[in-house]
């Protein structure tokens, strides 16, 4: 088993607000394309209290799609549902798996369900 790192979401302090320049002169003529930035904590949480991001160090979960690098987005808050992709407990360790049909709480834990898998382009 690879190494995680995790932390807990927090809010932004300072946001960007797209606004008209205040320069003299004539006017930029891009100033009307102006549009919001995209906040990932909005768009791709919904629980912010339950939700975690946890960076993959290494390869052993190329069989789910997850690289060395990656970014998981992991919601505590989820119901377990059969063959969903979650973050377990078993014998001390993490574990990346798929929720078998008729599971059972002692065969292993199930930390969070993964909502999202942010690949590293390079």
């Amino acid at each position: 088993m690879e190494t995680f790192t995790s932390g807990k979401l927090t809010k932004v302090k300072s946001r960007h607000e797209p606004s008209v320049s205040k320069q003299t002169g004539f006017a930029s003529p891009a100033t009307h394309y102006l549009e919001p930035t995209i906040d990932l904590n909005q768009e791709l949480v919904v629980n912010r209290d339950a939700t975690f991001f946890v960076r993959v160090d290494g390869d052993a979960f190329k069989e789910h799609n997850i690289l060395n690098k990656d970014v998981l987005i992991i919601d505590r808050s989820l119901s377990r549902s059969f063959d969903a992709l979650a973050l377990m407990v078993q014998d001390g360790q993490f574990k990346i798996r798929r929720i078998p049909f008729g599971f059972s709480e002692e065969e292993f834990t199930v930390w969070g369900i993964i909502t999202y898998i942010i690949h590293y382009a390079r």
